[in-house]
């Protein structure tokens, strides 16, 4: 491929060590290598108890019960009653089996695998505290500790740094760190009026936070988490939640781990419906006139074989950070975890809508010299619907993709995209063995565009050197300056059969002009999308109208 400059030469070239403009072609072209999944899965069956029901009334001393428990003994709480804490677990060093928390009405409470609701909040207990640190914080190694149908909260006008703590990042090895905790069917929130920074931090190994529900974690100048995971090896398992925060709902990485080289790993996210109130927003009905820092929906800092599918991400606007719903962004945090990292994830079978811009990838921490973070590399972003993307309601660029700083082995297949802006907006150094296969979207001003290079082509062979980008569909567009393969279309309407209110976000015909075989359809599998959701279905139009079985296709995951 020849070499190809437009516009100012740049700092990019310079960084990249190239000697005839941006993104020139170093080698050859191979193809783009997929994720590995997690390696290990966090178990969260129901336990058997052969040990003693140790009962503390209303009134009772908790800390004393948690003291005295041994592996296999149940704790059973009043269901309504006030514990106040802070709470300690401690690492059992004899014994087998687990030590379960639980209400004492867990009879009257939804069944394993079905989410509780803040309405349920009258069969539960309630541990809360005064003391910044946490209501329930666990000893190094402390293990084997399950809390069932809990609602935990500060107590009222206080501020929590973390509701429930486990691992505080002062572990010095694997062995120190508490493993073996699940938070099952509980309710967490922030004080309504002061919030909190985080419901739950996963520090540790074999951790999970199951069928719950955590809202009103918020902030203002600072970043707030439903859910944070920063130094613990994992796994982790979050599964069937709602999840409200102001920040990121989710988020792992963001402070350097204490034990070296650790990296959050072996992660599974699934069926989560992660979002913000509108309250929370200018502007809209409701507003209740705060000024938490809003930011992302879901965000990666420094995490390893990740598997997020099935979940429901949505209202994010620009405020404390300029939009983008999900970033794949590492993060050498405090500069001195120059391991971290972000490889092997598998981003399918979501939908991420109304927000300012959709996903943010780079390929290393652009806070910090190329050689202090590990290069991003091998993700899948496959059969996602992307809605509501960008406008005045959400602000920010309404851009797509946005990848950026020199990635590696990224695939981005069968996603749906109704956007503002950009499809893929790039800059910095090239990338590698980049795929961009049968995704369907309108084109709008600039399509695939590079900073300095242009649009379609010229922005490939700058930034995408040998990059597979055949078999989509865009709705406006010139097809000259794309390679051949793809098709374009007149108008969003004559991208899909139906408006997207019916739920179709299918191109009209099976066999497209331009690149995609027979038998094979470009965009979002709605029948394979919905049937991932699971739980979730409810909170897709499309899933509940018979085009979502009219459109089932063979399956193509990898």
């Amino acid at each position: 491929m020849k070499c190809l400059l437009y516009g100012a030469l740049s700092a990019v070239a310079l960084w990249a060590g190239l000697g005839c403009g941006i993104g020139a072609a170093a080698g050859p072209v191979r193809e783009a290598a997929l994720p590995e999944p997690p390696r290990e899965w966090v178990d969260t069956a129901m336990p058997s108890s052969a040990g003693r029901t140790i009962h503390v009334p209303a009134g009772g001393d908790l800390q004393d019960a948690l003291d005295e428990a041994r592996p296999g003994d149940v704790i059973t709480l009043a269901a309504g009653a006030v514990y106040r804490g802070p709470f300690t677990l401690s690492n059992k060093k004899s014994g087998t089996g687990w030590i379960t928390i639980q209400t004492d009405a867990l009879d009257k409470l939804p069944p394993p695998g079905t989410r509780v609701s803040p309405s349920q909040a009258s069969l539960m207990p309630t541990l809360i505290s005064r003391k910044s640190h946490g209501v329930v914080t666990a000893d190094k190694g402390a293990h084997h500790y399950r809390f069932i149908g809990l609602e935990v909260r500060p107590e009222e006008g206080a501020y929590i740094y973390s509701l429930l703590w486990f691992g505080q990042n002062k572990e010095r090895s694997l062995e120190e760190l508490p493993h073996h905790i699940v938070v099952d069917r509980c309710y967490l929130h922030g004080d309504p009026k002061k919030g909190s920074r985080r419901g739950v931090a996963l520090n540790g190994r074999h951790l999970a936070v199951i069928d719950s529900h955590l809202s009103d974690f918020k902030e203002v100048g600072a970043d707030s988490q439903a859910i944070m995971g920063w130094a613990g090896s994992g796994p982790f398992k979050i599964v069937n939640n709602r999840l409200e925060a102001a920040a990121e709902p989710i988020n792992f990485g963001g402070g350097d781990p204490s034990i070296r080289d650790l990296v959050p790993s072996d992660i599974e996210i699934r069926h989560n419906h992660m979002t913000k109130p509108l309250s929370w927003k200018h502007g809209e009905p409701g507003y209740d006139g705060s000024s938490w820092a809003v930011k992302n929906l879901f965000e990666l800092k420094n995490a390893r074989r990740v598997v997020i599918d099935g979940n429901v991400l949505e209202h994010n606007w620009e405020h404390a950070q300029n939009g983008f719903a999900v970033l794949f962004t590492v993060r050498n945090q405090d500069g001195t975890a120059p391991w971290s990292a972000i490889e092997d994830v598998r981003f399918t079978n979501n939908i991420v809508r109304h927000s300012g811009s959709g996903l943010n990838l780079i390929g290393h921490d652009d806070n910090h010299p190329p050689d202090r973070t590990v290069q991003t590399k091998r993700i899948l972003v496959k059969n996602n619907l992307w809605e509501d993307i960008g406008g005045t309601r959400w602000g920010g660029r309404g851009i797509l993709f946005q990848v950026l700083w020199g990635t590696s082995d990224v695939v981005i297949e069968d996603n749906t995209g109704m956007q503002t802006g950009s499809v893929i907006h790039s800059e910095g150094p090239p990338h590698t063995a980049f795929v961009f296969r049968r995704n369907v979207m309108p084109h709008n001003e600039w399509g695939i565009f590079g900073r300095d290079a242009g649009t379609g082509i010229r922005a490939l062979e700058a930034y995408f050197p040998g990059a597979v980008v055949t078999g989509n569909i865009f709705a406006g567009g010139d097809s000259l300056l794309y390679p051949s393969g793809n098709r374009f279309v007149d108008s969003a309407g004559d991208l899909l059969s139906t408006n997207a209110k019916a739920g179709n976000y299918r191109p009209a015909a099976s066999k497209q002009d331009g690149g995609v075989g027979e038998g094979e359809q470009a965009g979002v599998d709605i029948s394979a999308l919905c049937q991932a959701l699971g739980p979730l279905r409810s909170l897709a139009g499309m899933c509940q109208t018979p085009v979502a079985e009219a459109q089932s296709r063979p399956s193509t995951e990898r």
